[in-house]
């Protein structure tokens, strides 16, 4: 039985990393089990795997133009219930939500399935391992994630890479590395969802820890940071402000898409590799011919990857102070030339708002706040000293409502198989 396993191997192995509340845990796991034998009865061989969210750290729409960024997975997970199926037909049922059910066969094209939907994501890593030939089947699976919808923890990337997980373990032994299901996770985001992300969520949620990431060649470089940010005495705070990241996918795609201008004026591709001498020394040129907000999301390109590389060596000297500054610059670059705090479609200022109110509420306390994520709604991130963390939770949440602010640690682990 999966249930005595599981109570097995919270109890007498080691999973404190991925649960260190081994009650809570074993109900919140327990509910999984049953709502997958509630929906697709009991079954031999069944697995039980969890996939983190993830926080970007520094970064900010950096990947898609092959930059470099600095992520962390984060102890908030989705984790699911699955077992093979032998007539084909893939069955996810995630809690709350309504079934994805489609045959393995028609995952060949995306016009088969609709877009911004979550069943076009599993479609797309289906499609994905087919391409890379890997072997694929039918499934049934059951989903629970901590990972919400419009955290900016990246519920997207999250169910992605679960997918590819479960394929990964149900037909492939485990052996495909994390870095390449995060890859078959983009593509699936990408061409069958319809949103032009880049690489970092997928990346940070496969692959667990603080993380460097450089998309800049043609394989994106990982290299795992050895780093304990509560062991420095801070925690990060996530703040939700309650703004919907519904019809933003417009707002999203214009980065990406108004600095390849940039990059295309250049003579280049993508912004990858620009330095800021560069950059400078064509302005005359660019400005002629381009918008404005197009050559300010350059310069943010630009200078943010510095940050990223000056950050990544700050963390490995253990320099907080420094990552601080440098985190404040991100957010600071982000609002002013990146632009994504706020969309000019309906302006809604709560990230405005939360970023002012860490600002003046942790003055002189040595914390940090920048927008997460993707931004334009959503949530903040903070770098929060440990001593000051409740009263900042306190404060936040009764700006923004009970349980708007989450404190997290980063998780160690990328995608894994409990059982």
């Amino acid at each position: 039985m999966i249930l005595e396993e599981l109570k097995r191997k919270l109890y007498e192995t080691d999973l404190s990393e991925l649960y260190p509340d081994r009650e809570r845990a074993l109900e919140r796991l327990t509910a999984l089990i049953d709502g997958f034998g509630k929906k697709f009865g009991d079954r031999d061989g069944v697995m039980l795997l969890s996939v983190p969210g993830r926080s970007e750290i520094c970064g900010n729409h950096t990947d898609h133009n092959g930059g470099v960024a600095i992520a962390a997975a984060i102890n908030k997970d989705i984790v699911a219930v699955a077992a093979r199926r032998t007539d084909g037909m893939v069955n996810v049922q995630s809690e709350g939500r309504r079934e994805d059910s489609f045959s393995v066969d028609s995952a060949s094209s995306p016009a088969n399935f609709p877009r911004y939907k979550s069943i076009g994501l599993i479609a797309g890593v289906v499609r994905g391992f087919m391409d890379r030939g890997y072997r694929v089947g039918g499934f049934d699976a059951y989903t629970m994630t901590e990972v919400l919808s419009g955290s900016g923890l990246s519920s997207s990337a999250a169910f992605e890479v679960m997918i590819g997980n479960i394929l990964n373990h149900l037909y492939n032994e485990g052996k495909i590395p994390s870095t390449e299901i995060a890859k078959i996770a983009q593509f699936a985001e990408n061409e069958y969802f319809g949103k032009p992300s880049g690489l970092l969520d997928q990346m940070a949620a496969a692959v667990g820890g603080f993380v460097y990431l450089d998309f800049g060649g043609r394989e994106a470089v990982v290299e795992p940071i050895d780093f304990s940010l509560s062991a420095a005495g801070y925690r990060l705070c996530i703040i939700g402000t309650g703004g919907s990241h519904s019809d933003l996918n417009e707002d999203y795609a214009s980065i990406p898409r108004e600095m390849k201008e940039v990059a295309c004026a250049l003579g280049k591709e993508r912004l990858a590799g620009t330095t800021r001498c560069e950059l400078m020394a064509a302005m005359p040129r660019l400005y002629r011919k381009l918008d404005d907000r197009e050559i300010l999301r350059a310069i943010h390109f630009v200078s943010e990857c510095e940050r990223v590389e000056d950050m990544h060596l700050a963390l490995m000297d253990g320099d907080m102070e420094k990552v601080l500054r440098l985190h404040t610059a991100s957010g600071h670059s982000s609002f002013e030339y990146l632009q994504n705090v706020y969309t000019t479609k309906h302006i809604d200022q709560g990230l405005s708002l939360a970023i002012a109110l860490t600002e003046r509420y942790l003055e002189g306390k040595g914390a940090s706040v920048r927008v997460h994520g993707g931004g334009f709604a959503g949530t903040v991130q903070a770098i929060v000293p440990t001593e000051h963390v409740e009263d900042y939770r306190a404060f936040m949440d009764s700006v923004f409502g009970e349980g708007a602010t989450m404190v997290l640690e980063v998780r160690g682990a990328g995608a894994v198989r409990i059982i």
